[in-house]
């Protein structure tokens, strides 16, 4: 499990060698950065990516926390665990307006919850797929709800690290960070980490969280 959440089992020699490269992000090969921490399953992690659009960050932890104590089941040690599938397709569309505040996305859970409980939807199986990313990114795009953004975020999670993941809050990084604080197109951005390959959506964000690491204002591990 602990495999799992921490990403042990994946093999990050090729990205630091191409991190090293890179005098701004070196930084993350010394400190053997890069392990995105992510849920026990894929479900869980698709329903909280979820959770993530078009809102707060505030909000995100709201739904979260009410999905877990509304519908989680309650372990040994007396907290509740992320519900189930199973769980989830119990409850209809007023459940989770009312109950979640989930507002749009109330109808999108109902539904990923009955396809994943039926049968129709493996998400679990998205971490062994044969698919290109462009094709698993469609296939993860089918879940209603699920956009650009959140797709590839989820790539992330699932070891594909192709697509940059862009919203309001990476985007800010990198005008601050390396556009002197201006707005600029995406297709700078993304001709910045061009170079990354199939690593770049990985170091766009240790690029962009370096600060989590070493605290504002160090950079470069000095």
């Amino acid at each position: 499990m602990f495999a799992t959440f921490f990403r042990l089992d994946e093999d990050f020699a090729e990205f630091y060698e191409a991190i090293e490269r890179c005098d701004a992000v070196r930084w993350v090969a010394k400190a053997e950065a890069g392990r995105l921490l992510r849920g026990p399953t894929v479900f869980e992690d698709l329903v909280k990516t979820l959770c993530t659009t078009n809102c707060s960050w505030a909000l995100t932890r709201i739904m979260t926390t009410n999905l877990v104590d509304e519908l989680g089941e309650r372990t040994k040690t007396g907290q509740k665990a992320f519900p189930t599938a199973a769980a989830m397709a119990e409850a209809d569309e007023t459940f989770y307006r009312e109950k979640v505040r989930a507002g749009y996305r109330a109808p999108y859970f109902v539904e990923l919850a009955e396809r994943v409980t039926s049968g129709e939807l493996d998400p679990e199986g998205w971490l062994a797929s044969d698919l290109s990313t462009p094709e698993l990114k469609k296939a993860i795009k089918n879940v209603k709800g699920i956009g650009d953004y959140a797709a590839d975020n989820l790539l992330k999670l699932l070891g594909r690290y192709d697509c940059l993941a862009l919203d309001s809050w990476v985007r800010g990084g990198f005008y601050k960070k390396h556009n002197a604080g201006r707005k600029c197109s995406d297709k700078k951005i993304e001709k910045h980490y061009k170079n990354f390959g199939e690593w770049r959506g990985l170091a766009i964000w240790c690029d962009m969280t370096e600060d989590w690491f070493f605290g504002e204002g160090r950079r470069n591990g000095t």
